[in-house]
């Protein structure tokens, strides 16, 4: 196993935060050599970072002290004090993630330590999700679903007019995202989007929706909220109608329950996450949608089917496995989220989306929640 370096925080680097399991906003020196997992951090973190089973080694240990009275800035201080720790522990090649600072790493190269970058070595490292951010994962879901109730129960007590009513003003996407917002705020997650989109909007991928809802016209949610704990993402999709269905959105819906049934069955380690969009394409494409493996090259799609059928779910909330027109191989602890869904641009559409962990022998589905199309 090669040496390993990162550097970053851990609030917005999923490389470090998944071998940190600790909130640390101010970027810091992982290193990996020989068995041991090394952190060079302020007294500030390093209580914490020891208690997640890292040996911290503080800035002053290395020269610190020396170096701030010598009229260094703090970023020329930051880098002696890494090079410096490279130096002690015996480091002298190290891959890093392709978002290591090129500052650092010239530095670093200038005292004869290669580094070279290795995207592929830590999406893998991540793909196993550890129990803590399995954890996280299930919170985030639960979280997730009293959201939707909540939202639901707005849908279901608004009165129907030009625009669907609610205590006496127009009920809109607006309303709604913040009513969600404060569910996740009292289950410990964030979110700093999502989607309630509506009508014509539901057909245009991730507009996050805004406006008066109207009847009879589809209401896509799309929530991926974040755990706060763990940092880890989920990710959920429903579509609602309030009012009637029309015959095209209640086909739509149909068959996106049936192609995400058809490929939670076909989920195993080993298959091929294009395989599984194949699975969902020939369903789409035997009713006379257009989908991604069945178009003409180069065609552009705004109806039918026209996204992959889903990704990786965890420290991002797209990350891999990819489940598209390239795929990868799934391996048990890979969480993946399966999300169909049928437009028509201008019309609006149907999406349906849950997330699943990778089981030995199949798939464990997370979510839990129903699929009607009426709130």
């Amino acid at each position: 196993m090669p040496d390993v370096l990162i550097f970053a925080d851990t609030m917005r680097s999923p490389e470090l935060r998944h071998e940190v399991p600790v909130a640390v906003p101010d970027p810091f020196l992982y290193v990996e050599r020989d068995g041991r997992r090394v952190a060079v951090v302020s007294a500030l973190e390093a209580e914490r970072v020891a208690a997640a089973g890292i040996e911290a080694i503080p800035p002053e240990r290395l020269g610190y002290d020396e170096l701030a009275a010598s009229g260094l800035s703090m970023a020329e201080i930051a880098r002696e004090i890494y090079t410096r720790a490279c130096r002690e522990l015996g480091v002298t090649s190290a891959v890093v993630p392709a978002s290591f600072p090129l500052e650092l790493a010239d530095q670093l190269r200038a005292v004869g330590v290669e580094v070279e970058a290795d995207r592929q070595l830590f999406e893998e490292r991540r793909r196993r999700k550890t129990p803590v951010e399995l954890d996280g994962l299930r919170r985030a879901q639960r979280a997730c679903e009293a959201a939707l109730d909540a939202a639901r129960a707005m849908l279901r007590g608004a009165d129907a007019a030009e625009t669907l009513v609610l205590d006496g003003e127009p009920l809109t996407s607006e309303r709604i995202k913040l009513e969600i917002e404060r569910v996740f705020g009292e289950h410990g997650v964030a979110a700093e989007h999502l989607i309630v989109s509506h009508g014509a909007q539901a057909a245009i991928g991730h507009d996050e929706g805004s406006g008066a809802i109207l009847p009879d016209e589809p209401i896509v949610f799309d929530l991926f909220p974040r755990d706060r704990a763990t940092a880890v993402y989920t990710d959920m999709t429903r579509t609602y109608v309030v009012g009637t269905p029309s015959d095209e959105l209640r086909e739509y819906h149909r068959l996106c329950k049936e192609a995400l049934d058809r490929v939670t069955a076909a989920v195993a380690p080993g298959v091929n996450g294009r395989a599984l969009m194949q699975i969902v394409c020939d369903l789409f494409a035997e009713h006379g949608y257009p989908t991604p493996l069945t178009k003409a090259p180069g065609e552009v799609l705004t109806s039918g089917f026209f996204h992959g059928l889903g990704h990786g779910v965890g420290l991002e909330v797209h990350e891999r496995p990819a489940l598209s027109r390239v795929g990868d191989d799934l391996v048990a602890g890979d969480v993946i989220a399966l999300e169909p869904g049928l437009y028509r641009a201008g019309y609006g559409g149907v999406r349906l989306e849950d997330v699943a962990v990778v089981t030995e022998d199949g798939a464990e589905v997370v979510t839990d929640y129903p699929y009607d199309l009426e709130p």
